[in-house]
């Protein structure tokens, strides 16, 4: 499902750090060696792909030096 962020994303909190990240060896391959992987959780007012706008529970990858990537929904909040 596709989907755009039409806002800031608030409510950020960190669910995993370092190590903590299982698929740490996968983010590494696909965009290069960075510091600090994180594992991310927000919420944010997104468009779906059929033009639907709902808030909802973002998951994300940052590291430093690379940035926020493989953003997920994992819940409509309404």
């Amino acid at each position: 499902m596709g989907f755009q962020i039409l806002g800031q994303v608030k409510d950020v909190e960190a669910i995993a750090v370092g190590r903590g990240v299982r698929v740490r060896d996968h983010l590494e391959r696909a965009y290069g060696k960075g510091r600090r992987r994180n594992k991310m959780k927000g919420t944010a007012v997104v468009q779906l792909a059929d033009g639907t706008v709902c808030e909802a529970e973002l998951h994300w990858f940052e590291a430093h030096g690379i940035g926020r990537k493989d953003f997920k929904i994992k819940r409509v909040i309404r």
